[in-house]
């Protein structure tokens, strides 16, 4: 039987880099997102979920134990961007970034975590960022979200260490998907830079002199789920070019 693993957002970006390793790597893989991705494969399947709404994230979950009775990896991937102060971010964009970013994941857990410790086992990742770790400006609600998300690696650890389920955060730095490229053009409409230098620039940044790659996140991950890490829990994995060493 295959081993399963749930993420949600894997669609696009790291999460759609997410499913690819895992299937490469013989699960079952479940996508928990609002849209369909573009990728077809016997092993992994589409279940359309807001992960905003505890019911449908408790049916879908209720879902793959029906169908595969384990749930073994479990990615908690979905989240939105904001650029903006404190004083410039409305309430209904703090209400939607926190619902996803943040209630998102607790309702994730909350309902997968019960059949890991039926099992005993289980893998528990959070997609953070290096705002779990530094601050930066212009990003109060996305870096509070962040560092929530870190909080909850840890403190679900130690709470489920006794029942062979272990939890981290991985924190990607700049990373080129989709929200990535989606940030850089909002920037420049507003601004009038140039996308090209905007883009070197983010890149010179980085102490190793580029962005980084989904497919890096997807394998630390994996890496993080597989035994060769099974001493790992509660800790947050930086995988930033260096950024947060400086």
């Amino acid at each position: 039987m295959n081993k399963v693993c749930v993420i949600t957002g894997g669609s696009v970006g790291i999460g759609k880099a997410v499913v690819e390793q895992f299937l490469a790597d013989g699960f079952h893989v479940y996508n928990l997102d609002l849209n369909p991705s573009d990728l077809v494969h016997e092993r992994s399947e589409f279940i359309r979920c807001d992960v905003s709404d505890a019911h449908q994230v408790n049916n879908a979950i209720q879902y793959v134990v029906d169908m595969s009775e384990r749930i073994d990896v479990l990615v908690s991937n979905a989240g939105v961007h904001l650029s903006a102060n404190i004083e410039n971010t409305s309430d209904e964009d703090f209400e939607r970034l926190m619902s996803i970013n943040v209630k998102g994941a607790f309702y994730l857990l909350k309902a997968a975590l019960p059949t890991m410790r039926a099992q005993g086992s289980g893998s528990v990742i959070l997609v953070g960022s290096d705002q779990s770790l530094v601050g930066k400006t212009n990003s109060f609600a996305y870096n509070m979200s962040k560092s929530a998300l870190a909080s909850m690696a840890k403190t679900t650890a130690l709470d489920y260490a006794q029942y062979g389920i272990r939890a981290n955060a991985v924190c990607p730095g700049t990373i080129e998907t989709p929200l990535y490229h989606q940030a850089i053009d909002r920037y420049c409409e507003k601004s009038g830079a140039d996308r090209g230098k905007v883009h070197a620039a983010e890149a010179a940044l980085q102490p190793l002199g580029r962005i980084g790659q989904p497919e890096e996140v997807a394998a630390l991950i994996a890496f993080l789920s597989s035994e060769q890490a099974k001493f790992i829990t509660g800790s947050l994995q930086v995988i930033d070019g260096g950024y947060t060493a400086q």
